[in-house]
């Protein structure tokens, strides 16, 4: 085959992996998604001779470029150069972990490829989560936010039980057209293979729903709590560091009265709302904290959620974390916090800090490398340089013990089982608090919304979410979005969600799948150095 058809092939796959991410309801692409680049590697496999290592190298990276760039190319929007790292870094570990799914086939055989190939990339996926250079957007099972009928089991799985539904699919399609070891009647099992994949899921989906809708209908009306949902629509751009942290509290202030009254539970407003740069030793001196129990008395009832920019002074003798920034005038260092606040009208005020932070704007990658080069980090929502971070999930309790939530800062959400933990620490819902007016009116905040709402299915939770501007609104357990705001309105939106204290099965165990893939993983590897070392023969 002519090297200019492998590059179309890889194209196609770029393209269908992309438009399998728009919000039309394209997911089912992701099970052929991938086989055009199979194709291409297959053919390089078999005719190894005729083509250069690069050519294949050449041919995943353009697959992966397409389908970072059309998928998240409004990161741009926020910064250029965070939009660049992120797409040219993400398509480069891609196309580096393709290239060792084949040099690992070459040495342990090609009966073993699928396994190696779905292993590799869900290894990826995992590891992904959990380094300085973070970025699960892409995660293949998070494809499936716009198609939540198909996926209800993922309270059993989590993304990463559609990551292996969508990769397994793909290389039972390679085997039964491709491989040139495969009968006719061993291609027609995989074929039945492949339509019962399709099927039993979707099924069970269903079954899912069904069962749910029927206990839920039968559930303790008690249990249910009225939250009010604030959508300033500040321009983050323009008005949101100009406007004065006072008057932009005002203004959502004044919003919530047109909702809130004394049967109201929650009240939430989005990140960052509040700017002023609280000093978390001193919160008797905030102006904006002064403002909020002054409205708080009105309601006894109420919890107030909001975002917030805080700090905190290091104490005599203690020594400073790589994240720590100096006064200006002293040799005294701080901690600055993306920061969940809430209170309520016993005056108590319990804070959480944003700890999944946003490479490159929220953090400097590898600070024991790079901390020098802080300062010429992006600086957005006030903030520059790499913020603090904290071990635990802090879940927000009401005073009577009546209700707990889990505070959810943004780019947080795209994290399922750093979510979960709240779960297991007691939340009974969940707060997202967002500020995704950095993006612009693209597909951007719209796919974070989805991502929610796998959140909610993964937990059977209800989530209540606030953004400063399009998309707030409420999720129900089975991910469905309820009161979605529009983009670059102001609006309050009010709901009655129901506490909820059972554990699913994937709040309990989370990415297990993922782990037991990187174990066979580092099996794969072990075997084929082995080989590579004639230790042992094939």
């Amino acid at each position: 085959m002519k090297t200019i058809y492998l590059y179309l092939l890889s194209v196609l796959s770029g393209l269908l992996l992309a438009y399998a991410w728009f919000p039309t309801g394209l997911a089912p692409l992701l099970f052929i998604a991938l086989v055009p680049l199979l194709m291409v590697e297959q053919v390089i496999f078999h005719h190894e001779n005729n083509y250069k290592t690069l050519t294949l190298f050449g041919c995943g990276f353009l697959t992966f470029l397409i389908w970072n760039v059309i998928t998240t190319y409004w990161i741009k929007n926020a910064s250029m150069g965070g939009a660049v790292m992120a797409i040219v870094s993400n398509t480069l570990l891609m196309t580096i972990v393709f290239l060792l799914f084949h040099k690992v086939k070459k040495r342990v055989g090609e009966k073993w490829g699928s396994v190696i190939f779905i292993c590799f990339w869900m290894t990826f996926e995992f590891m992904h989560l959990r380094w300085d250079l973070s970025w699960p957007w892409l995660i293949l099972g998070n494809g499936f936010a716009n198609d939540i009928n198909r996926i209800q089991w993922y309270e059993y799985t989590g993304v990463f039980g559609g990551s292996l539904w969508i990769l397994l699919i793909n290389c039972l399609i390679v085997s039964a057209f491709l491989n040139t070891e495969s009968s006719g009647k061993n291609r027609k099992r995989i074929v039945i293979s492949v339509i019962a994949l399709l099927a039993v899921p979707a099924i069970i989906s269903f079954l899912l729903k069904v069962k749910y809708n029927d206990t839920n209908s039968l559930s303790d009306k008690k249990a249910y709590k009225k939250v009010v949902v604030v959508q300033p629509n500040i321009d983050p751009y323009n008005v949101k560091f100009i406007y004065g942290y006072q008057g932009q509290l005002q203004k959502m202030l004044q919003l919530a009265v047109e909702r809130v009254d004394t049967t109201t539970d929650y009240l939430l407003f989005p990140e960052t709302a509040l700017t002023e740069g609280i000093r978390e030793d001193a919160l008797s001196q905030s102006s904006s904290l002064d403002m909020l129990k002054h409205f708080i008395k009105q309601f006894p009832k109420l919890k107030l959620i909001i975002g917030a920019d805080t700090r905190k002074a290091y104490g005599f003798g203690e020594t400073p974390s790589l994240t720590a920034r100096k006064f200006s005038d002293t040799n005294a260092y701080y901690e600055e916090y993306n920061t969940a606040l809430q209170l309520d009208s016993n005056k108590q005020i319990q804070i959480y800090h944003k700890s999944k932070l946003v490479p490159g704007v929220e953090k400097m990658p590898f600070p024991f490398l790079f901390k020098y080069f802080e300062k010429y980090a992006l600086e957005l929502g006030g903030t520059a340089g790499s913020l603090g971070v904290q071990e635990e999930r802090t879940v927000f309790t009401s005073s009577d013990s009546s209700s707990s939530t889990a505070p959810v800062i943004c780019y947080e959400s795209i994290y399922g089982e750093y979510v979960s933990e709240y779960i297991t620490n007691g939340a009974q819902f969940i707060s997202i608090i967002t500020n995704d007016g950095w993006w612009g009116d693209t597909p951007g905040y719209k796919q974070h919304l989805q991502y929610g709402a796998l959140r909610a299915i993964e937990t059977r939770r209800w989530v209540a979410r606030s953004a400063n501007t399009g998309i707030s609104c409420f999720i129900n357990p089975l991910g469905e979005i309820l009161q979605p705001t529009d983009w670059w309105v102001t609006a309050v939106i009010t709901q009655k969600i129901q506490m909820k204290s059972e554990i699913t099965f994937y709040s309990r165990f989370g990415d297990y799948i993922a782990r037991a893939a990187m174990y066979i993983s580092l099996l794969l590897i072990i075997y084929s150095w082995l080989i590579r070392f004639r230790i042992i023969k094939k």
